[in-house]
């Protein structure tokens, strides 16, 4: 599984339990925790639901029950590792014999009710650990990944963590970094499907890098007419969003 934090000391948490009381109670637990900090974005009654919510939706943290009608929380973790991006997992359970199997499944802890507040701050600081040592392996990953790029006869690697932007032209692709721009060969497709984690698609005609976003501007597109571009940050140059990719690029500001 991927993961990925949030803003620093914030947590932002789904509660999966069939039973209304313990998430109730779960939520209430929650708001007392400090350093770090939790906001809950949304709760779930059954596997299936919280499912649709992990696919739609960014989270930090899951707070799974296990014994619950239909699939169980096992069987919820087990499905997430088809994911891009999937939450830290703590276990939440009246029941102490699935441990081992949680633990095979990357939980970051196992906690049974009733919880106390002082033990699900201890797995909530597991949790806050582990998506940071996994934002440092996937940065190190990043940072060695590099694009061959064929010009003027020879071949020139420019490391991806470089690159700002691509944006295509014609049968080409610019490939901009904050030195200069380079042109390729090949679809913005293959780009989106390579570095999925990496760069989104804010255009039918511009894939940008997720660090490097920074915000949205008024701005008129002469094929477009008005609307919103982003400010990157490395360039000053504005790449025009699309209607409908505006919704998931303020939602990426707002992370």
């Amino acid at each position: 599984m991927t993961h990925s934090a949030g803003p620093a000391n914030l947590l932002r948490a789904l509660v999966v339990d069939d039973e209304s009381l313990a998430r109730a109670r779960m939520r209430t637990l929650l708001s007392d925790c400090l350093a770090p900090t939790v906001s809950v974005e949304a709760e779930a009654s059954s596997a299936v639901q919280a499912l649709e919510m992990l696919q739609t939706q960014h989270f930090d943290v899951a707070l799974v029950d296990i014994k619950m009608p239909g699939a169980d929380g096992l069987a919820l973790v087990q499905s997430l590792q088809s994911l891009a991006h999937s939450p830290a997992v703590i276990f939440v359970t009246a029941h102490s014999e699935h441990a081992v199997q949680a633990f095979d499944l990357e939980a970051v802890d196992y906690l049974t009710k009733p919880v106390r507040l002082e033990r699900l701050q201890l797995a909530l600081k597991k949790a806050e650990r582990f998506l940071q040592a996994q934002a440092d392996a996937q940065s190190q990953a990043q940072e060695q990944e590099v694009l061959i790029i064929q010009e003027r006869g020879r071949s020139e690697r420019v490391p991806l963590y470089q690159v700002i932007y691509f944006k295509a032209e014609l049968k080409y692709v610019t490939v901009r970094t904050a030195q200069r721009s380079y042109i390729i060969e090949g679809t913005l497709n293959e780009l989106e499907e390579k570095y999925p984690g990496q760069y989104v698609r804010i255009h039918r005609n511009a894939l940008i890098a997720r660090r490097s976003l920074r915000a949205l501007k008024k701005h008129y597109d002469a094929e477009d007419g008005e609307g919103w571009a982003v400010v990157l940050h490395g360039v000053d140059d504005l790449i025009s969003v699309s209607r409908r990719q505006l919704p998931m690029v303020r939602e990426l500001l707002a992370r």
